[in-house]
């Protein structure tokens, strides 16, 4: 009886261990493919036959940055070729135009 118990106690320690270093083997593994699958979205991917490609982070970043310089370009004013060159002339003859009419109500107050 004393060699049964022996053997099945070995039996359910060598169990445990597998189950064990099965569990920790499964997670390296998941881990490797999420770590996999971050380097490949973060350097890109090549286009291959039915599969697009992808621009890994650094260049999209490149990308918007470009953009970020076309927006700053027409926030600016400079030689009148940007947004807010167009803005501030529009704005500068909607005064001229307010103060002329303005001028023009002036004028008929003043009437008797």
């Amino acid at each position: 009886m004393d060699a049964v118990l022996l053997w099945g106690g070995a039996v359910s320690v060598l169990t445990a261990v597998v189950t064990v270093l099965w569990r920790i083997t499964r997670g390296v593994v998941h881990l490797g493919k999420r770590v996999e699958e971050f380097m490949d979205d973060w350097s890109g991917q090549e286009a291959r036959p039915g599969v697009p490609g992808r621009a890994g982070v650094m260049e999209r970043l490149g990308g918007f940055e470009e953009r970020l310089t076309r927006v700053e370009h027409e926030l600016h004013p400079n030689s009148g070729a940007s947004l807010r060159d167009a803005v501030d002339l529009a704005n500068q003859r909607l005064a001229l135009m307010c103060s002329a009419q303005d001028g023009e109500d002036s004028q008929l107050d003043d009437a008797p």
